[in-house]
């Protein structure tokens, strides 16, 4: 089975992020192995920081994991300063990161009445300039996030099961 790593972009206990993300876990987990990857303990981001034993074991789970999900909120009209950090971390050496290549599929959560549509369109942005392959698709948006979430898990059955194909897809074109 493919290895999926899931990157989620929210460092709250409650987040509705996380809460999607072990929802798409639950969905996928006959078809994939699925991780989370814990991005809260990474250091800020420093060049001068050469080794870092934190650091690396995310750089090494990326470069193990068939393909990324990342599972973002939209802050302040863009992606979370937490997972800027850690994807700043996992990107270098430029051009030649453990994104080059890297399967990616992205899906957007928000408080509010967009989903993250913003965050997603800058996620993608940054995503395509380390040289990823960000499955082309639908944007999968999660709207008024907060009120779908039961028990830390999203309970949102049009939302997961529009995902959940396209999820499939995802890991059907890693299968090829």
């Amino acid at each position: 089975m493919p290895k999926l790593l899931f990157i989620v972009g929210s460092l709250r206990a409650a987040s509705a992020s996380k809460a999607t993300a072990k929802a798409l876990m639950a969905r996928i987990g006959d078809r994939a192995d699925c991780e989370m990857a814990e991005i809260g303990t990474l250091p800020h981001y420093n060049a001068d920081v050469t080794d870092h034993p934190e650091v690396d074991a995310f750089k090494a789970a990326i470069a193990e994991a068939d393909g990324l999900v990342f599972v973002t909120p939209e802050y302040n009209y863009s992606i979370p300063g937490v997972l800027k950090n850690a994807i700043d971390w996992a990107s270098r050496p430029a051009y030649e990161s453990v994104f080059k290549g890297k399967p990616c599929f992205i899906v957007s959560v928000s408080g509010g009445a967009l989903g993250g549509v913003r965050a997603q369109a800058h996620l993608k942005y940054v995503l395509n300039g380390m040289l990823a392959e960000v499955m082309p698709a639908k944007e999968i948006v999660v709207t008024m996030a907060n009120t779908k979430v039961e028990n830390g898990v999203l309970h949102d059955d049009a939302v997961l099961d529009f995902a959940t194909d396209a999820m499939t897809a995802f890991v059907g074109r890693m299968a090829a």
